[in-house]
């Protein structure tokens, strides 16, 4: 130990030690800081987790950026002309680092005009997923769909660059409305009851989604108010429809994005079991049907 103080003493000038220490002390107090403010926010602020991930990413940067003030101002004795001279730089810089600073560019962008938030379901590009994380350079979504059915999480965490908010078009499913239009598609013969399988399948979306219906109302109108959303109804219904298949019956409802697959699998398990008790309803599919004949070939000499 003695023999690496002696070594620092000689090789290392001595304001360069004083350097060192000053910008330790400086890294540890603002870590210090750090750890206190985020303890302080996430124990006294009330409100939604979106809002405390907000003030802890905003301390996190404000604090990263007061360190590099203060830890440059300690190496370099005229801190003025070394930010002129990193100006003046940055120029040539951003040229072949394009991509950075557009990723920068849309970090602020999003922050600012905010086309999604932590918590939202969007769609960018060929992603899709719930936002997890905005950072500087790139946000994070935990995907949904792709080989899994009705947008359900495959749980992979894909990393996005925020430069792609310029160049894709993004859909929100959480922004404005809370609520999607689900379709569901069922068929039956011809010779059915259409009449009674309308009024039993709208008697079955009323029942699994009258929880839903007083939030749906408050949702339409404040989207209504705020981004002039507006539908003719917001009330489940069917459509009736004539094909190959026979009578198309499409059940449409307002649903939380997230509870898409719940609600179609419940709506899905009360359809079988109504339609199973009504002998005038019968429901259709595709069949394929395959006839072996067994042929023998008789030869004559």
């Amino acid at each position: 130990m003695e023999q690496m103080l002696d070594y620092l003493d000689d090789y290392v000038p001595y304001e360069v030690r004083i350097n060192i220490l000053q910008t330790a002390v400086i890294i540890l107090v603002l870590w210090l800081i750090k750890k206190g403010a985020i303890k302080l926010v996430s124990h006294n602020l009330v409100g939604p987790l979106k809002r405390q991930y907000h003030w802890q990413k905003a301390i996190e940067y404000t604090l990263v950026i007061i360190g590099l003030l203060l830890v440059g101002s300690i190496w370099f004795s005229n801190f003025q002309s070394i930010t002129t001279y990193l100006g003046l730089l940055s120029a040539g810089i951003a040229i072949a680092l394009k991509d950075i600073f557009v990723n920068i560019a849309g970090w602020i962008f999003i922050y600012w005009r905010k086309p999604f938030d932590v918590g939202d379901r969007i769609q960018i590009g060929e992603h899709k997923g719930d936002v997890v994380d905005l950072r500087l350079f790139q946000f994070s979504i935990l995907e949904v769909g792709c080989w899994v059915d009705a947008e359900q999480s495959t749980g992979r965490i894909i990393h996005i660059p925020n430069g792609k908010v310029f160049m894709d078009a993004q859909a929100n499913y959480s922004q404005g409305f809370d609520y999607i239009w689900n379709e569901q598609h069922l068929y039956i013969s011809l010779e059915s009851d259409h009449k009674k399988a309308q009024k039993i399948l709208l008697d079955i979306m009323n029942e699994q989604l009258k929880d839903e219906f007083k939030k749906i109302e408050k949702a339409f109108k404040r989207a209504e108010k705020k981004h002039l959303i507006s539908f003719i109804f917001y009330t489940p219904t069917v459509y009736i429809n004539i094909n190959e298949r026979g009578i198309q019956l499409s059940l449409r409802y307002l649903c939380p994005p997230r509870k898409r697959r719940v609600l179609q699998h419940q709506l899905t398990e009360a359809i079988l079991d109504q339609f199973k008790e009504a002998s005038d309803i019968k429901m259709v599919y595709p069949i394929t049907s395959i006839i072996m004949e067994n042929r023998t070939n008789n030869f004559t000499e």
